[in-house]
């Protein structure tokens, strides 16, 4: 899909890499061009690296000099410097590893800055746990019968209302100062969720869980 990118920023590297070919654009970070090196990604698939180099040697810049796109500016994190950059190519959206793991504080920081590119691009984060984003204010998702279901408010919704879940809302409201949905699960194979105020950030279990009921 050329409208769509995949970048890998520096939180914990993917135990395993998803097929380069269904992107039209393939970038990293800076701190994640280490570990893609390390793992063994080919790096001829990479369209640009972005950040400031500081850490980078002589041979890495011989090599891949041509891919380089020094981002000095330290008003903004590397990740939103380089959905700008991924904006200004044309792509609509965005598949991110590396978003989680590491200090916590640039796991909210990222978090954060896919909330201000929400209405520009799509963005969804994929870690060993789950996959995350921010849907819109009617969704539904297909084949996720037995998976753990999160939803998290940020920083707060208004009249949600879901099926599917085994436990479902009703015209709800949630927030990040009272009640938060996290650790759901889905009875259905279908979840539809719509809301009418506010924003919502979904995580998705990555593989079918086993619950016992007890929380």
């Amino acid at each position: 899909m050329k409208d769509k990118a995949l970048l890998f920023i520096n939180g914990d590297p993917p135990k395993n890499f998803p097929d380069p070919d269904q992107y039209g654009l393939i970038a990293c970070t800076d701190g994640a061009f280490h570990y893609l090196k390390q793992l063994g990604f080919p790096l001829d698939k990479l369209d640009f690296i972005s950040g400031d180099f500081d850490s980078h040697s002589g041979a890495d810049e011989d090599v891949y000099q041509e891919k380089f796109i020094l981002t000095l500016d330290q008003d903004k994190t590397d990740f939103h410097k380089a959905l700008e950059i991924i904006l200004e190519k044309g792509c609509l959206s965005v598949d991110v590893f590396g978003g989680s793991g590491g200090e916590q504080d640039h796991f909210l920081g990222n978090l954060t800055v896919a909330y201000v590119f929400k209405d520009r691009l799509k963005i969804k984060f994929y870690d060993d746990f789950s996959e995350y984003y921010f849907i819109p204010k009617k969704f539904n998702i297909k084949g996720v019968k037995n998976r753990m279901i999160s939803l998290y408010p940020f920083p707060s919704v208004e009249n949600i209302t879901t099926t599917g879940l085994n436990w479902p809302l009703t015209n709800g409201s949630l927030s990040i100062t009272s009640r938060i949905g996290t650790r759901n699960f889905s009875v259905e194979d279908e979840v539809s969720i719509q809301y009418q105020l506010g924003d919502l950030l979904l995580f998705v279990g990555i593989n079918e869980l086993e619950y016992s009921g007890i929380y």
